[in-house]
């Protein structure tokens, strides 16, 4: 290794103290164990992809791999969420106390250190890119469904929140996908990590908070991305503290491999061609997603015409009718049509909240359940409409309560009114008169100009 190492830092070197190599070596095995695919899954999934068929959630998957040896559904503070982290310490630890007791005579451990950064660097670029371009193609928080608008603050679960009040800003949401692709791209080139380090602080870190106290669902990954930026961190200290606490000259540490070997070379021009041709690839996959079919949407168009929130101005339920209530647990109370191929009701009938993430990619619009997980407000039907017959057959898309269907005619004597009938959910005689309201919604109409409501 020696004559590829800069020989002027070479001379330059200090032996590590005791406690420096032991730190490294934990922190070397620790991280390892991370970031080199040990799970059989990771292979599992990376050889069972259709490469003719790609989806961007196939290279998604493949870069939020973290090893997972123990799998644990406890939800409470993610306080199981951390368990595989635990057995890595405890490996990391005994591999410690091996390497300390193998090899007493190295001084330090520069040239290894150097490496670890490089691949901490390409791990974390290929995971923010990722992230980054679901962000600036608004496909992880898309904008609110009328429903969603529609849906009591009280009925939101914690993450949903947080969810909505980013995807209400597609622009910002994108802004936020543009710094976390500038950060890969920082971190991407060795003379510009700390800026990289820095901008994943400021983003990510926040991130991570958020995880946590609105029950996201990714502590584990968000967590794992704020410890590999700051080990990255940790080799700028002494210069930023040098310069910034005690306003003193501080020297760049100028440590760094000269390529001298051809092999090496071609190994640093195989990663970097992997890193850009990843990016590029992932960024193609995620737009034709987001144009053509985003996958938390459902793709079926609804039924013509008729999106818009609904009044139920008459309710009849086995040929006795029902006047307004809120309180009755049969007596819908209004109905919204998507601009999908979904429908969803009002009514005062508990909901078992689906508390997915709802990440996983489906192919039928029954399953695409973003749009319901995370409320408990509304019951969602998805819906297939026969237009000759003038039928709508629908299904309880949430997947606690999916016997729920109904079997219903419609007709439409004017533009603002639908009228159904036919048989709900527990198979009794309905006949619904649906009026539309022009509702007027805020952040339709903007905040710069004057509003009648």
């Amino acid at each position: 290794m020696s004559e590829i190492i800069n020989p002027s830092v070479t001379a330059e070197s200090r032996e590590w103290k005791g406690y420096e190599k032991n730190l490294f070596r934990f922190f070397f095995i620790f991280l390892i164990i991370q970031i080199i695919p040990l799970d059989w899954k990771f292979y599992h999934k990376l050889f069972t992809i259709n490469w003719f068929h790609l989806h961007f959630h196939d290279l998604f998957e493949l870069s939020k791999y973290q090893p997972q040896f123990f799998t644990n559904q406890e939800q409470q503070w993610y306080a199981g969420s951390f368990i595989n982290w635990a057995l890595f310490a405890v490996l990391a630890a005994i591999g410690t106390a091996i390497w300390a007791k193998a090899d007493t005579k190295r001084k330090e451990y520069r040239a290894l250190y150097y490496w670890l950064r490089v691949l901490v660097r390409y791990r974390l670029a290929f995971v923010l890119v990722t992230y980054g371009f679901i962000k600036f193609f608004p496909l992880q928080m898309p904008y609110p469904s009328l429903s969603n608008l529609l849906t009591n603050y009280g009925d939101y679960f914690a993450w949903k929140i947080y969810f909505q009040t980013v995807g209400i800003a597609p622009k910002y949401e994108s802004f936020l996908g543009f710094v976390e692709i500038l950060a890969a791209f920082l971190l991407f080139n060795r003379r510009t990590v700390t800026f990289g380090v820095g901008l994943i602080f400021g983003f990510l870190g926040n991130v991570a908070v958020a995880n946590g106290f609105y029950d996201i669902g990714e502590p584990v990954l968000s967590t794992f991305i704020v410890v590999l930026a700051a080990f990255l961190f940790v080799y700028d200290i002494p210069r930023l503290f040098d310069l910034l606490v005690r306003e003193v000259p501080a020297k760049a540490n100028r440590f760094r491999y000269q390529f001298t070997s051809d092999k090496l070379k071609r190994t640093r021009l195989i990663l970097r061609s992997v890193f850009i041709l990843f990016v590029v690839l992932f960024a193609y996959k995620a737009y034709d997603n987001y144009t053509t079919d985003p996958y938390k949407i459902p793709h079926t168009p609804g039924l013509s015409n008729a999106y818009g929130y609904y009044r139920v101005q008459q309710f009849v339920l086995n040929k006795d009718t029902i006047p307004y209530s809120k309180t009755d647990s049969n007596r819908w109370q209004d109905v919204v049509f998507e601009k999908w191929s979904t429908l969803t009701i009002k009514v005062n009938r508990p909901v078992k909240i689906d508390f997915s993430s709802a990440e996983d990619v489906h192919e039928h619009d029954i399953d695409r359940n973003y749009e319901l997980a995370g409320y408990a407000g509304r019951h969602y039907f998805y819906y297939d409409a026969d237009t000759v017959k003038h039928t709508l057959s629908l299904q309880n898309k949430n997947k606690n309560h999916r016997s729920e269907k109904l079997f219903l005619t419609y007709k439409r004597p004017n533009d603002s009114t639908i009228v159904l009938s036919g048989l709900n959910e527990k198979q009794d005689s309905i006949h619904v008169v649906l009026a539309k309201i022009n509702k007027k919604y805020m952040m339709f109409e903007g905040r710069r100009k004057p509003v009648k409501i």
